[in-house]
């Protein structure tokens, strides 16, 4: 190779670090979509995989995969799909995906549902926590283990951002690929010009801060493939798009590292109000502001878990004849017991 080729290399490796496969070899990735129920998760996933099918209610954590071929007669990349179901309720769940076998290749897709703000806060903060947590348990096992591979994943939370950028020493970023999509547009479009300009604020600075990309979609063709578009950069490689659309009242599309602390401005709030919120973080100080705004709702996600012997999606003849069986069974039994309860003979000394 010439000074030439190398030089073009190397450029080409900084605009793709994450194309670590060389010629020949099967590019392989594991994604887990996870945020809140009903907010659309396996609807976008249908899409990226251009399947036309009609989504069903996820149930726990499902699993699919896609594959696609960079060239013509090449071998086909893989793309591994998790999807966890029951919003925040099953977040424990996320052990089973991200393993320190696949860690290099995984990425994680935050679905948000913006119709429903007062949830949107508790939804994030919960699902990206727990995420975090379980990544960074694993990469201190890695580092005992194979230090290589944990120094190049830390450094690759960084690649999104060049050195000079102002905000190099303000964020924090995650500790694997992360995108953030605010869903249901559509509703969202509806609410109040003040509403959304809180909402789209904060996301943007929350995606910013955790060194995210952010997309806002719905149903529409348009909107639907500026979101896959970010989905295939992580699960396929596919170039990664540099447009930027910042007006709140349009769609937010903001790659990682193309926001910047200063354009999004401070937390939607009057100097007093900031003054008396004590916060730790710039990321507690915004959780506080939007809170204000849309205080988060006291709701159990588990209450709202269907039983999945009740769905016909899962029936089996066979099992739910005996399961109706075992149901008498156990109303008999409680019905037995109680009556023998209120016969028993209790002394009153």
């Amino acid at each position: 190779d010439t000074l030439w080729d190398l030089a073009i290399a190397e450029v080409e490796k900084r605009q793709n670090p994450d194309d670590d496969v060389k010629p020949g070899e099967v590019w392989e990735k594991s994604i887990l979509f996870m945020g809140n129920k009903n907010g659309g998760k396996t609807t976008i996933i249908l899409r990226c995989l251009e399947r036309e099918e009609s989504p069903k209610p996820t149930l726990a954590l499902e699993y699919t995969f896609g594959r696609r071929a960079r060239r013509h007669n090449t071998p086909k990349d893989v793309a591994h799909f998790w999807e966890l179901g029951g919003g925040t309720s099953l977040v424990e769940l996320i052990r089973i995906p991200i393993t320190s076998h696949n860690i290099r290749s995984f990425a994680v897709v935050l679905v948000l549902d913006l119709s429903k703000p007062n949830e949107l806060w508790t939804t994030m903060e919960s699902l990206l926590q727990v995420t975090r947590s379980h990544v960074n348990k694993i990469l201190t096992k890695l580092e005992k283990t194979n230090p290589e591979v944990a120094a190049e994943i830390k450094q690759r939370m960084w690649n999104h951002l060049q050195r000079d950028h102002p905000d190099y020493t303000l964020v924090d970023p995650f500790p694997i690929p992360l995108v953030i999509i605010g869903s249901k547009y559509d509703i969202f479009h509806e609410f109040d010009s003040e509403m959304r300009k809180i909402i789209s604020k904060t996301l943007r600075f929350v995606s910013h801060y955790y060194g995210a990309s952010l997309v806002f979609t719905s149903k529409s063709e348009a909107l639907l493939l500026k979101a896959r578009a970010l989905i295939n950069h992580l699960a396929f490689g596919y170039d990664k798009s540099k447009s930027v659309s910042v007006d709140p009242s349009k769609p937010l599309f903001i790659p990682a590292g193309l926001d910047s602390m200063s354009q999004i401005g401070p937390p939607p709030a009057s100097d007093s109000d900031l003054g008396k919120m004590r916060a730790n973080t710039p990321l507690e100080l915004w959780k506080k502001v939007f809170e204000k705004t849309f205080p988060p709702k006291s709701f159990c996600d588990l209450q709202d878990i269907k039983d999945p012997a009740q769905d016909s999606q899962y029936a089996e003849y066979e099992v739910d004849v005996m399961r109706a069986q075992k149901n008498q069974e156990l109303e008999q039994y409680k019905r037995n017991v109680s009556k023998s309860w209120k016969e028993m003979d209790f002394d009153s000394d």
